[in-house]
């Protein structure tokens, strides 16, 4: 396992696994609470406790969303995805900072966002399973923000320009006017 750490996103890492092929096909250890020790910016070991995976189609987009108290281990287990990370810490050096990644069942890469970054991903491929581990439980939309996907001020790069959204991201408003 590698561990980098992003220059665009304070406290945002990306994780290289390791992965083990024979004729049988391969093997992924995507988790081991011994070896994925990460702090939070109080010195705080995260603590997982929760696993959520989502299935979509081609061209779906989900976020950008995210909350302040919630770090999330993001990984692709089929398919591909475009993974989008945005800095909306006020506090942090790198408020407003954004780092894509691609991300599939190939290179097995996963990303650890830290809490406070709004985070949406793309599906490039027919279907896509995406995967996460979060440090809180989930405790409903009213506790996160959504950004808007498109939003000028932050000129993201998506390599699809008119993807599928649901009701809350085709509605969510400019940082500006927030």
């Amino acid at each position: 396992m590698q561990i980098i750490q992003s220059k665009k996103i304070h406290n945002l890492s990306i994780i290289k696994t390791d992965v083990f092929y024979d004729f049988r096909g391969e093997y992924v250890e995507t988790f081991n609470e011994e070896r994925y020790q990460f702090n939070d910016d109080e010195g705080n070991l995260i603590r997982f406790v929760e696993d959520d995976i989502s299935m979509s189609r081609q061209h779906v987009l989900r976020g950008l969303h995210g909350d302040s108290k919630t770090w999330k281990l993001i990984q692709c287990l089929m398919g591909e995805f475009y993974y989008v990370v945005v800095d909306m810490r006020k506090d942090s050096p790198t408020y407003l900072n954004w780092e894509a990644f691609n991300l599939n069942e190939k290179n097995r890469m996963q990303v650890l966002v830290p809490a406070g970054c709004a985070n949406g991903h793309l599906v490039m491929s027919d279907r896509c399973l995406f995967s996460y581990k979060q440090s809180q439980f989930y405790s409903g939309m009213q506790h996160q923000f959504t950004v808007r996907w498109n939003d000028p001020k932050l000129n993201i790069y998506w390599p699809v320009q008119q993807p599928i959204l649901s009701e809350r991201d085709s509605q969510a408003i400019d940082i500006d006017k927030w």
